[in-house]
């Protein structure tokens, strides 16, 4: 198991932890007071760092990435209002893992071994990043059109990790509700991907 190693930006108040993201990120963006920022960041910071290692394959690499994101989430959240903002967070930290990748393949040519340059993938290293983002790309966009009910229980489910224990309690929805909305968002996720991947 990999263990982040990264820093806690702001001492957290704990007064703020009834708050909802929804109202951290609310008032942040009026208030631009850091420790709101900083409970905001410690609910996701383990799942931000999970995504950002699937992605960097690297544990130091991960960890950056979340340093970095928390100072770029010190700027954006002052700009935009952010309805969904674990939705929100998701993206963000795919997007960042993205370019991060994208930069690093952006490497002159005659950094590669030999070995590396046997085929024609091997002179376009930006394939697998963008056919990995289009697939991302897809996703989101076939997630956006699922019902609000079943959208709500798959992010929670999938993106965010929940069990059906948790998003009951965030619901407020009966546990066999939640099993049927993740069962029927599921199948439409697969209709919707495979529609897209015959295009």
């Amino acid at each position: 198991m990999v263990t982040p190693v990264y820093f806690a930006p702001v001492k957290i108040a704990t007064s703020y932890n009834h708050l909802s993201d929804r109202q951290l990120a609310d008032q942040y963006f009026t208030s631009g007071e850091q420790p709101l920022l900083a409970t905001l960041f410690s609910r996701y910071r383990d799942l931000m760092f999970g995504l950002c290692y699937k992605y960097l394959k690297d544990a130091d690499l991960a960890a950056d990435a979340c340093n970095d994101i928390y100072i770029e989430l010190v700027g954006k959240l002052r700009k935009h209002k952010v309805e969904y903002p674990k939705s929100w967070l998701y993206s963000l930290v795919r997007n960042h893992c993205l370019m991060k990748l994208r930069k690093e393949k952006q490497m002159p040519v005659d950094n590669y071994a030999e070995n590396f340059m046997q085929s024609e993938e091997g002179w376009h290293p930006n394939n697998e990043v963008q056919e990995k983002e289009a697939k991302l790309n897809a996703l989101e966009n076939c997630i956006s059109k699922l019902k609000k009910d079943q959208q709500q229980a798959v992010e929670l489910f999938y993106l965010q990790e929940k069990c059906y224990n948790e998003i009951a309690e965030i619901t407020g929805l009966d546990w066999n509700v939640i099993r049927s909305q993740i069962q029927n968002g599921r199948r439409n996720l697969k209709i919707c991907m495979e529609n897209h991947e015959s295009k």
